[in-house]
């Protein structure tokens, strides 16, 4: 095995994180992406100098984020100012950036045991703490991407529930420690590797036999509304009335119980605080006590003077989430916040325009970001408890820790999403990070896409009901119960940096007292 991996440790370090990306979904390998982190381990180990330590996870990086963000691509075929092929070269060139992380993580691990430590459980104690760092940085530095955390993989195998105390970065952390389980019974090192793999199995039975909690006896009836609109028909005003026939019908007819409805992101081509008529429209499809929930953009105009007359040129807008009455009035918006550069904004829009570089989505203004985290009340019906929605529109539900209004905390997260361009495997992380947030917050999501993945979530992160891709439907069920708070919701991303110290102290502890 050494001879494999140590004759030519580039490519293998490329290899290893390309196939490391098949743990994520749709595939969900995650045992090979375990084996492959183990020879990461085994490489940056026994790196020479520290150029060939930061090096080699810097290559295993490239590979890992060019297989798992292969979604991206596809994004540029919906973009006409652009030469479709290039959408392959900006996934190698996000990667190269964000390679940067793992590589932070590789090269600090190998200086701190060269420097201060010995062995190779503390080698691996540190690159879990480090890596652990370094994800949180990746989400956070220069607006952050946080799409597929390494975490992410430990959701078919039940370890994924350990998100309730140490979230999403501390499932990373997890990860990093089961491969080097691995690399330790390589080495026939059993004692080590026991202790990090009987916690893990322990976890992983307490997550398996977790069982799903659908929603109680009485509980609203929502109706999730997947239209099956592609993104090429989505802004055609030739197919405006078509689209919203679509959503009509599938709305069904007001019935005596009153019912929640969700819509997608954008799903209607209205400012409905300017268009009546369109309010009007939508409040037909609702019966006494329903409420609808749909996305559409609020925007903002300044009067231009144009010398004879006055005109309104439009600046900016909100990608926003309306809650719409059956007497036609707004109940609530909420306007996204964490919003998505390239997509929804230009970053150095003067320079980039120019050389054709646009938005990735119709338009020509900039969304403007909203407020943050919000707890919507919702009006209650006859009969039915006041709730509290909070909402998280399509990329922000990634963004752990940052989801929730702590203070006001919601009974519920919607997620109206649209996920008709992110190709066959965005839908579906997507969907998986949605699912890590109602583990974390032990809140019950619900998410309402244009073309799948749809879903209604329950507060330990099971689907209990979902739309598959391409698929025109409806689901029709109870709204799933919030159980309470995890401590992760309590004290958010204190609790992995927590565990940060914590693994940091093992291995001075292991420093110390080696046998």
């Amino acid at each position: 095995m050494d001879t494999l991996l140590f004759r030519h440790p580039k490519l293998v370090a490329l290899l290893a994180g390309l196939l490391s990306a098949t743990g994520f979904a749709p595939l969900n390998l995650w045992p090979l992406t375990l084996l492959c982190l183990a020879a990461l381990i085994l490489l940056v180990e026994r790196a020479p100098d520290r150029r060939a330590a930061f090096f080699r996870g810097w290559l295993f990086g490239v590979g890992h984020f060019t297989l798992s963000l292969n979604w991206i691509a596809h994004a540029f075929t919906f973009q006409d100012a652009m030469p479709h092929w290039f959408g392959y070269a900006a996934v190698v060139l996000l990667s190269l950036y964000l390679a940067v992380y793992p590589a932070l993580a590789t090269l600090g691990a190998w200086w701190l045991r060269r420097a201060y430590f010995r062995g190779t459980p503390t080698f691996i104690l540190l690159l879990a703490a480090l890596w652990l760092v370094t994800e949180y940085l990746r989400a956070t530095l220069f607006t952050g991407f946080a799409w597929n955390p390494l975490g992410v993989i430990w959701l078919p195998s039940g370890v994924a529930i350990a998100a309730t105390i140490i979230g999403t970065y501390g499932l990373g952390a997890l990860a990093i420690l089961g491969a080097g389980a691995l690399t330790l019974l390589q080495y026939r090192q059993f004692r080590p590797a026991a202790a990090i793999l009987t916690p893990l199995a322990a976890i992983a039975l307490w997550g398996l036999l977790t069982p799903p909690t659908p929603g109680p006896a009485g509980a609203p009836r929502i109706r999730v509304v997947q239209p099956n609109i592609d993104q090429g028909d989505k802004y055609s005003a030739a197919l405006e009335q078509a689209n919203f026939r679509k959503l009509t019908v599938l709305t069904g007819t007001p019935r005596p119980a009153p019912r929640l409805v969700f819509w997608p992101e954008a799903a209607i081509p209205a400012w409905l605080d300017m268009e009546p008529e369109w309010r009007d429209r939508l409040a037909g499809l609702l019966g006494p006590g329903d409420l609808l929930m749909t996305g559409g953009d609020k925007v903002y105009f300044k009067e231009q003077d144009k010398g004879l007359y006055t005109d309104r040129v439009l600046t900016g807008a909100n990608n926003s989430l309306w809650v719409v009455t059956p007497s036609a009035t707004i109940l609530a918006r909420y306007s996204k916040a964490h919003l998505v550069p390239y997509g929804e904004y230009l970053p150095m829009r003067q320079l980039l325009t120019p050389l054709g570089l646009s938005r990735l989505v119709p338009g020509d203004a900039d969304f403007w970001p909203g407020p943050g985290p919000q707890s919507l009340p919702l009006t209650a019906a006859p009969g039915r408890s006041p709730l509290k929605m909070g909402v998280q529109i399509c990329y922000e539900i990634i963004f752990s820790g940052q989801v929730v209004d702590a203070a006001n905390r919601p009974d519920f997260l919607f997620n109206p999403s649209n996920d008709a361009w992110f190709g066959s495997w965005g839908p579906v992380q997507h969907l998986a990070q949605a699912r890590l947030r109602a583990i974390e917050e032990a809140m019950p999501t619900i998410r309402s896409t244009p073309t799948g993945i749809s879903a209604v979530i329950d507060a330990r992160g099971h689907i209990l009901n979902a739309l598959g891709a391409k698929r025109a439907g409806f689901l029709d069920t109870g709204l799933p119960a919030a159980a309470p708070p995890t401590l992760f919701a309590r004290v958010g991303n204190w609790s992995p940096f927590v565990l940060t110290l914590l693994l940091l102290a093992v291995a001075v502890a292991l420093r110390r007292y080696p046998r």
